[in-house]
């Protein structure tokens, strides 16, 4: 495996792989493609490092080094023990094995992942230890062996700002492509009404600052022998671009929810352009100045609470946005079509559902 012809994947949450394809083309990676359960690119090893340090939507960046077949265990511990484990290992840093199994002859993820194990500490040397910052994934499908390296760690949604977090927090990657398929580039307000801990505001301030997702954080690639960490301080050094003056806006009923959104907000950096205030939907006015987003991830029954009393707050937060928003547009995560269609807007077409805690959520858009 060379420098220049590394096999990455970029994991996506379920359902935001084409809006990941999308930013991932953006960012400057040309070829990166739509598969299954995520994006693949190719790149070389400062091309890993890149997306993880500006990706906002993965949830982790693998590097696929080597791939066989296997028919049974024995076969996966002679071919694994093959692999040239030095590209991808140190020996002197820990590593832990993973294993999943699908269709295949091979069945036990657990003795999968031991053989693999076991090559690497006797025909390499590294030690195995389960809480080894480096992870070494096989998957096993159709007899086919995939061996791939987490170049990330900690899932990218962890940006290493966000101290306090509300109920059934949004995730930071999911806020992040929610905002794109909202059609959000960093030029305009955006407000949420019931920010909680404050992602989506976060999120569209430091995209509209120009800041890395990645730029405090620690990575698994860290570790690696490929890694070079002067090129790896010039690339996370490069100053942020501005892209707008725009204010970014979160309220939410709970003053607890506004503390922590306002001291997470403080932490990334953004709170200069970032405004939280403590308000009910009904009392809810635009800011001044232009029009922008309204994004928000309401409860609804499957979440907190019930059902029931929520339609009301839905009725109310669609009479408020109606009336008092022209000109704005609107961005809803919600499990329950039903609350959706409560606000009474008219929707665009629908996008692929989205796997949110294991719960499928929607995002429903519309133009006041």
């Amino acid at each position: 495996m060379t420098d220049t012809a590394l096999d990455i994947f970029l994991v996506a949450t379920p359902g935001l792989e084409a809006p990941l394809a999308e930013e991932a083309r953006q960012a400057g990676f040309a070829e990166a493609k739509i598969v299954d359960g995520g994006v693949s690119l190719a790149g070389g090893w400062p091309d890993v490092w890149r997306a993880n340090l500006v990706l906002r939507g993965a949830t982790r960046v693998l590097v696929r080094f080597a791939s066989f077949r296997a028919m049974h265990l024995a076969q996966l511990d002679k071919r694994a023990r093959k692999v040239d484990w030095s590209h991808v290992l140190r020996r002197n840093v820990p590593v832990h094995v993973e294993a999943s199994c699908r269709r295949s002859r091979i069945y036990h993820a657990g003795a999968a992942a031991q053989r693999v194990a076991t090559a690497i500490t006797q025909e390499f040397g590294a030690p195995i230890d389960e809480a080894a910052p480096l992870r070494i994934m096989v998957r096993i499908e159709d007899d086919l062996v995939t061996l791939s390296l987490d170049s990330t760690g900690e899932s990218l949604h962890k940006r290493g700002f966000k101290e306090a977090v509300s109920k059934a927090p949004m995730r930071e990657t999911m806020a992040a492509m929610f905002l794109r398929q909202c059609g959000y580039t960093g030029t305009e307000p955006v407000l949420d009404p019931m920010c909680g801990s404050g992602t989506f505001v976060i999120e569209a301030a430091e995209i509209a600052a120009g800041l890395h997702p990645g730029r405090e954080r620690s990575f698994a690639f860290e570790h690696l022998p490929s890694f070079k960490a002067r090129d790896w301080l010039a690339l996370r050094a490069q100053p942020p671009q501005p892209l707008s003056s725009a204010l970014f806006h979160g309220s939410d009923r709970d003053a607890g929810a506004i503390r922590m959104a306002s001291e997470n907000a403080a932490r990334a950096g953004v709170a200069p352009s970032t405004r939280f205030s403590v308000q009910a939907i009904e009392d809810l006015q635009p800011p001044e100045g232009q029009a922008g987003l309204v994004i928000v991830n309401p409860p609804y029954g499957t979440r907190i609470g019930n059902k029931a009393p929520l339609m009301a707050l839905h009725r109310m937060l669609g009479t408020v946005l109606k009336t008092r928003f022209p000109g704005w547009r609107v961005g809803i995560v919600t499990a329950d079509k039903a609350l959706a269609q409560a606000t009474g807007l008219r929707f665009d077409p629908p996008l692929p559902p989205v796997l949110h805690g294991g719960i499928r959520v929607a995002l429903y858009r519309a133009q006041l």
